[in-house]
């Protein structure tokens, strides 16, 4: 933030002193802080009437603060210390609404009718309506360039509901949101804590050049969620949400076109299911919510498909694993993901479908899934439901995908009678483990599928399973090297079922494995 020498700030100060003893009123008081604010080049939200007691709405002295800035050309709106009692907040370019140490927004009740009502969608919304509509958040914009929320603060988003419940074409106005932004470019979020952030802590839609660094995000529902966005970078930032996902990629119809996510990179970044709040005083308490989510996730939504995603040194805790989710007709390729570091998995360290359930305008079509790397991770603790699942539809396979360097620690418990369990088939369910049930294998499941190829792996258990390591049914050119497991006395390490271009190598416990 630019600072500029006292002596510069005086004649603006004196002014806005003579104004607030002048009886004319406030016009006279905000007139001589855009005189102050344009020479500064800051504009401090109590200079437009904010109070910061936590009682007081103070967003529309804020919105006046950053209208003010937007009319001289940009700036930064400056929110001090104290707690902001706020409906919605409108974000406009070039401005940096900077929320200094010990600074909160806090999020108007919902009886305050506070925020703004959801725009109207035209045409068939084939996204939720949390993906729907911006204007009922607690801080948003759209259409705007070169935009930021810095600083130390925090976001509260207090009266914030979860659902978008009750929002039909802009007839109610609820907020569900703490920060929407959409079809925006060269956008920073940086610094801030995002406390209780509704249905999204950070939805962001459209945008170009988005960078979210260092943020840490104690929520109950989806942390964030980046939607038909390209050049992104997301980094250092720690989300914790034990009923939603925490760092979604989508790429949902909201913009009426398809447009894929595409050149993201994540990277040390942590995930968690903790009890909403506990990340945040460092008590880390466990979640009562049985998959308690907390994960990386690319999907549902996408129709717009991905590509050239980059993922790296990421942990997670106490939640679900990493999705990889390509079901609404779009391309999913070329991703990688390497160096990841999970304890504790609820479910299902690393899931990778293909489905069929069109949620997208007509003509819909079945998707692609291919171009994925996956190397270098370790997990702990992983639930004995399920083990890494890759699987695409039948006629339909998911393509060239690559595991290595792979170490699995699950709690295991799997009977003979789990080991003949068909899993079905997807198609046009809604994708996840957890509708799934428990798997045939303890280790890999993989169905659907085309040039395969796992080199380096190790799998192990706690408790006696007596499941196989792996499990391939309907897989043409699978390639297995280095593939180490735990065998329960009599289970065989893998079966195979109309498995053709089989090759294994230095692989002892798979002995004597045939495709069939």
């Amino acid at each position: 933030m630019n600072r500029v020498s006292l002596r510069s700030l005086l004649p603006g100060m004196l002014m806005l002193i003579w104004a607030v003893s002048n009886p004319w009123g406030s016009a006279k008081i905000f007139a001589a802080a855009d005189s102050i604010s344009t020479a500064s080049g800051i504009y401090n939200v109590r200079a437009y009437g904010a109070i910061g007691n936590g009682k007081h709405l103070d967003s529309p002295a804020i919105n006046r603060a950053i209208a003010a800035a937007a009319k001289a050309g940009g700036g930064t709106v400056e929110v001090p210390a104290g707690t902001y009692l706020c409906g919605s907040i409108h974000l406009k370019s070039n401005i940096n609404l900077h929320l200094d140490s010990g600074a909160t927004i806090l999020g108007a009740p919902q009886s305050m009718h506070a925020y703004d009502k959801p725009e109207v969608f035209v045409g068939t919304a084939y996204q939720d309506g949390g993906h729907t509509y911006f204007h009922n958040s607690l801080i948003w914009g759209v259409g705007l360039h070169n935009v930021a929320i810095t600083g130390m603060g925090e976001i509260n988003g207090g009266g914030l509901i979860r659902y978008d419940k009750g929002v039909n074409h802009g007839a109610v106005a609820m907020g569900d949101k703490a920060i929407a932004l959409k079809l925006c470019s060269h956008v920073l979020l940086q610094n801030i804590t995002i406390f209780h952030g509704g249905h999204f802590g950070v939805l962001a839609t459209g945008c170009d050049l988005l960078t979210l660094n260092n943020l840490i995000i104690d929520t109950d529902r989806d942390g964030v969620d980046i939607d038909a966005c390209r050049n992104v970078c997301v980094s250092n930032c720690r989300i914790n949400s034990p009923n939603d996902d925490g760092l979604c990629l989508k790429s949902t119809d909201a913009l009426h076109r398809i447009q894929p996510t595409e050149n993201v990179v994540i990277t040390n970044c942590q995930v968690s299911g903790f009890k909403e709040g506990t990340l945040l005083n460092g008590k880390m308490i466990l979640s009562s919510h049985r998959y308690g989510y907390g994960r990386i996730k690319l999907g549902t939504e996408s129709d717009g498909g991905f590509k050239n995603i980059t993922i790296s040194n990421c942990t997670f805790y106490d939640c679900m694993g990493l999705a990889i989710e390509e079901v609404d007709g779009g391309i999913l390729q070329n991703v990688t993901i390497s160096n990841i570091a999970m304890y504790d998995v609820r479910i299902c360290p690393i899931y990778i479908t293909l489905g069929d359930r069109n949620r997208a305008p007509p003509p819909v079509h079945t998707g692609q899934l291919k171009h994925i790397l996956i190397s270098n991770i370790i997990a702990e603790n992983v639930s004995p439901e399920s083990g890494i699942q890759i699987t695409g539809l039948p006629g339909h396979d998911v393509k060239d995908i690559r595991l290595s360097n792979i170490r699995l620690m699950y709690r295991g418990g799997g009977t003979k009678k789990d080991a003949l369990r068909v899993p079905p088939e997807l198609g046009h369910k809604y994708p996840g483990p957890r509708h799934l049930g428990i798997m045939p294998a303890y280790g890999l499941f993989i169905r659907h599928a085309k040039n395969i190829s796992l080199s380096n792996i190790k799998i192990t258990y706690k408790k006696t399973d007596y499941r196989p390591a792996v499990v391939c049914d309907d897989v043409n050119g699978l390639r297995i090297n280095h593939f180490h497991a735990e065998l329960a006395k009599g289970v065989v390490g893998g079966r195979f079922t109309a498995v053709s271009g089989l090759k294994i190598r230095n692989s002892p416990v798979l002995h004597g494995a045939k495709g069939k």
